[in-house]
């Protein structure tokens, strides 16, 4: 029974990179006039380069470089979480609210796909100051597995929830990750970007209320 799962595990984690490849290929051919389009609107709307470059932990808490579409000023403290941020909204570009909130930003994040830091599926990764998070998802065993553009906790609260509760729902995906998971997680994502639900561009006080 042992040896059947661990078969089925590395069955699974091949087969779910060789998707990764093929998808990310994929997606960033499709999206090229989006890519176009997005970084002339950012390079006119505001002076800094059109994409935002920042060190998030990874899988067994490696470093890598995250890309996304620059959605706030260049004067933005850089390694710090929006959601430490006090009064976010000041930092944030006019293009760069539409950005987050359809969460265009991320597609950038496509090219990490590519690369093997992420996987369409996963826990998101953090900056190395959510010190918190991280530990507890340590102590959890979520950080055993590559990280995410979208994951368990993206669907069940985004930035609504408070560290303790997304370490849990991404300890969670790590025990239980399935094709048939990461299927309801990718099209379940799809419909909260669409209502533009979890969104939450607020400061630590929120997580203290908790």
């Amino acid at each position: 029974m042992e040896l059947c799962k661990e078969a089925n595990d590395i069955v699974y984690t091949v087969v779910k990179r060789l998707l990764d490849i093929v998808l990310s290929l994929l997606f960033l051919l499709l999206f090229a006039p989006v890519f176009a389009v997005v970084a002339a609107v950012i390079h006119a709307d505001s002076n800094g380069p059109v994409i935002f470059r920042q060190t998030r932990v990874g899988k067994h808490n490696k470093r890598f470089t995250i890309y996304k579409f620059r959605t706030m000023f260049t004067a933005t403290p850089h390694d710090v979480a929006t959601a430490a941020l006090t009064h976010p909204q000041r930092y944030i570009t006019r293009i760069g609210r539409f950005l987050r909130q359809t969460s265009l930003d991320e597609l950038p994040q496509l090219f990490n796909v590519l690369k093997g830091d992420m996987s369409f599926v996963g826990p998101r990764p953090v900056i190395e100051q959510e010190t918190q998070l991280l530990r507890l998802r340590k102590r959890y065993g979520a950080d055993r597995v590559r990280p995410g553009i979208t994951g368990l906790a993206q669907i069940r609260g985004r930035d609504e929830l408070a560290p303790f509760r997304k370490a849990r729902y991404d300890a969670e995906y790590a025990d239980n990750c399935t094709f048939l998971l990461d299927c309801y997680i990718f099209f379940s994502t799809l419909r909260y970007v669409l209502r533009r639900e979890g969104i939450h561009e607020g400061s630590a006080d929120f997580y203290q209320k908790q």
